[in-house]
């Protein structure tokens, strides 16, 4: 993980998206994706009896479902460098990054891809 950097336009946009969905959810994390169509997806984390995925790995399986084919970035709020998500977000697009935010949508932190 590395230094976080200031945020691009399209990287805030992430944000605002992850930050809603947190609300929405009323839940303590969240996150969106941008795929390599500019597309974004967000999502909180889903937790049940069978079924228990990160907020990423929500938003990464709705833009595979919707027929990304890759990404370009991810905005994770309130959550880790270790996500189970960041793996499945480079293992579709090795050069793609996650920025780590707090719970405000500052951010604290950078995975970048390779």
């Amino acid at each position: 993980m590395t230094a976080p950097a200031e945020l691009s336009d399209e990287d805030q946009k992430l944000v605002v998206l992850a930050r809603g969905v947190l609300a929405r959810a009323e839940t303590s994390s969240a996150a969106a994706v941008r795929d390599g169509d500019g597309r974004t997806y967000a999502g909180a984390p889903v937790a049940t009896r069978t079924l228990t995925l990160t907020g990423l790995q929500v938003a990464v399986a709705s833009a595979l479902s919707s027929g990304a084919q890759a990404f370009e970035a991810a905005v994770l709020v309130n959550s880790s460098a270790d996500d189970p998500g960041v793996a499945t977000l480079h293992e579709i697009s090795a050069d793609a990054y996650a920025v780590l935010t707090d719970q405000r949508g500052i951010p604290v932190g950078r995975v970048d891809g390779r």
